[in-house]
């Protein structure tokens, strides 16, 4: 049997790990390719690769049917590794074919471990740990995407992108030889008495959610909850550069101090979850993910000081952070243990899609409406989910029977 403490260490290491290739990608590839003079069209290309996070839903049945999560998780970090240290041999201009297909190793691979990663953390976690687990796994991971995109870019101006590659995949090597060597990620997976046929592994899982009550009252909660702070999010580092603010103080107030405000509000969030509980954590701290568009409404304002910034910005990432425990928990709540891998993929695809429609509305409402209207609307479109919330609660009390 596990310990809390051991629980809360092995979260910190699984979503460090499903962190830090995610910034590799999305963050330090981004400087690197127009370090290498690539066009924006073909930087913004690399969006396309988040695909493989957003499609996992199509394997992750495997993972719950076949092996241990940890004969999933170890070989995806070291194929991270390998296809990171293969970006150090193509040249992304001359071998353009093989660095995109090295790129799609690291997603392909770093998706597959967050797909068993996650059905792990829901197989070891008693309802009374969601809460602070779920604030240290978001704190975890956002210290890999400092330490992705924001350490190792740093460092490439003195050591070089070779350097910065290899120096990823030995991160990567290392975190496997950490998962290979501790006995705690080797817990073996709850029972499942009899074993589906191979269609019913993505059939039956699906059915067991959807005979939750209200569930698909929850799915539009899961669909909307982080809709507001999307498009918020979306449009706030275009707003400081139309407020005159550099992009070296943007990257400073919103990447650095913003990304420590939301692991403090993601470690509180965790704690306050498991205080208040799941439901009551989701009205109060959605509440205040929603009110953080208020700091940006009043920064908007034409005599709104140039400070604001410091505020504002800091504000609304501490808001999420604190939000985003308890939505997490909700979403973990929601999974059967015996198909934590398809359950999670499924919940967080819901997730994904509705943060990806909220970006793309988020820049055509802003050009329309203006910044103090926009931000403005964002927070009312926060607030709206939380209507849904006492429809929730039968949805998160009812114990599925277990399929025959």
């Amino acid at each position: 049997m596990l310990s809390t403490r051991t629980k809360l260490a092995v979260v910190a290491l699984l979503y460090f790990s499903e962190g830090f290739p995610f910034g590799l990608i999305n963050n330090a590839l981004s400087v690197y390719f127009r370090v290498k003079k690539i066009s924006l069209e073909e930087i913004g290309l690399l969006s396309l690769l988040g695909l493989a996070w957003s499609l996992k839903l199509l394997w992750a049945p495997l993972v719950d049917r076949f092996g241990r999560r940890y004969f999933w998780i170890i070989p995806a970090q070291l194929s991270v590794a390998f296809c990171s240290a293969a970006l150090t041999v193509f040249d992304p201009v001359s071998e353009k074919a093989m660095f995109w297909l090295a790129l799609a190793g690291i997603c392909l691979a770093s998706a597959t471990q967050d797909i068993a990663a996650d059905a792990y953390t829901i197989d070891i976690l008693d309802e009374k740990e969601l809460g602070p687990a779920n604030g240290v796994r978001s704190a975890s991971y956002r210290v890999a995407l400092i330490a992705a995109g924001g350490l190792l870019v740093m460092l490439s101006d003195s050591f070089g992108w070779s350097f910065i590659f290899i120096a990823a995949a030995m991160i990567m090597a290392i975190l496997a030889v950490l998962v290979l060597s501790f006995p705690a990620f080797r817990r073996a997976r709850p029972a499942v008495s009899t074993r589906p046929a191979l269609y019913q592994q993505w059939v039956g899982p699906i059915r067991v959610l959807f005979q939750r009550p209200n569930f698909l009252i929850a799915i539009a909660f899961i669909l909307s909850f982080k809709v507001g702070e999307a498009m918020l999010v979306a449009m706030a580092n275009p707003f400081w550069i139309d407020r005159g603010f550099t992009p070296a103080q943007v990257g400073f107030v919103v990447g650095t101090l913003g990304t420590l405000a939301s692991i403090v509000g993601a470690i509180a969030g965790g704690s306050l979850t498991a205080r208040w509980g799941i439901v009551r954590s989701l009205w109060i701290l959605g509440a205040i993910q929603a009110g953080a568009s208020l700091g940006y409404t009043l920064a908007s304002l034409p005599f709104a000081p140039a400070f604001s910034i410091y505020f504002a910005a800091p504000l609304e990432s501490l808001a999420i952070g604190l939000a985003t425990s308890a939505f997490l928990s909700f979403l973990m709540k929601l999974c059967d243990k015996r198909f934590s891998a398809t359950h999670y993929a499924f919940l967080s695809t819901l997730f994904a899609l509705g943060r990806s429609l909220a970006g793309v509305l988020s820049g055509y409402s802003a050009a329309y409406l203006g910044y103090p209207v926009f931000f403005l609307a964002t927070f009312l479109i926060g607030l709206a989910p939380l209507l849904l919330i006492p429809f929730l609660k039968p949805t998160l009390i009812w114990a599925p029977k277990e399929e025959k």
